[in-house]
């Protein structure tokens, strides 16, 4: 799936305000007739969007894969699409199988605002050490506790993750942060993209930066970097399920 996520209070339902679920939720009941909950491979925030989301339902229906893409997109309102479909196996989990997910962050440097981008990148004048910021995000690569990095816990029992890519680029004015993890904690992307942004200002140095992750203290870093900069871009499966479930979408 991807949707421009503005509008919307996360993926996860919510009683009485718009989420990506709830949207979906009632697509699905007018194509079969059943109401049912969807499940997801990411439960993005309010304002996050995303590129590469996974959904996985069960339905009674018989309508083919195409069919109920096609539909789903009729009943979606516009800031919602269906990009693909197939069936899954009954033992399919999209949350537990997936092995990877993958996040864009998107920072317009610049001095000048721009209201093409508005909603879609957050906007920082002073102009960022791209060097920096890169030589920190290799702090964070590999099997680490991250509860720095997160704004709450709840029920969590672990705050140690595993990032396998943390990098900058930048093109023009148009700064891309790409981070690839197992999992992450609540607003660890944002909270980590905050102090990033920081060490890229020149506010906070690299020694700090890893002082602060070190200290495991939750909601030590940042502040979180807006939602709307935050994309989920694709969710990664074990190779022979990507090739199965591919082929099945083709």
């Amino acid at each position: 799936m991807e949707y421009d996520g503005r509008r919307y209070y996360g993926f996860q339902w919510q009683a009485g305000l718009p989420t990506i679920q709830s949207e979906l939720e009632a697509a699905i009941c007018k194509l079969t007739g059943e109401k049912l909950r969807v499940n997801s491979a990411s439960r993005t925030d309010t304002a996050v969007h995303a590129r590469g989301q996974v959904v996985s339902f069960r339905t009674a229906s018989v309508l083919s894969p195409q069919t109920i893409l096609r539909a789903l997109n009729y009943y979606l309102p516009e800031d919602i699409a269906v990009r693909g479909a197939c069936r899954a196996s009954a033992d399919f989990n999209v949350r537990r199988d997936a092995v990877s997910r993958e996040y864009e962050y998107r920072i317009l440097n610049s001095t000048v605002r721009s209201p093409l981008a508005e909603g879609f990148t957050y906007l920082v004048a002073n102009k960022l050490n791209i060097r920096m910021m890169n030589k920190a995000s290799q702090l964070i690569k590999g099997k680490h506790d991250f509860a720095s990095f997160a704004s709450a816990l709840g029920s969590m029992k672990s705050t140690v993750r595993t990032i396998y890519e943390a990098k900058f680029t930048r093109k023009g004015t148009l700064v891309t942060f790409h981070i690839v993890a197992n999992s992450f904690l609540p607003h660890q992307v944002r909270n980590t993209v905050g102090l990033l942004i920081k060490v890229g200002s020149g506010k906070v140095g690299v020694e700090e930066f890893e002082q602060i992750m070190e200290a495991k203290k939750v909601g030590l870093a940042g502040p979180a970097a807006p939602p709307y900069g935050l994309y989920l871009t694709k969710v990664n499966y074990p190779a022979d399920l990507e090739l199965k479930y591919e082929n099945l979408c083709n």
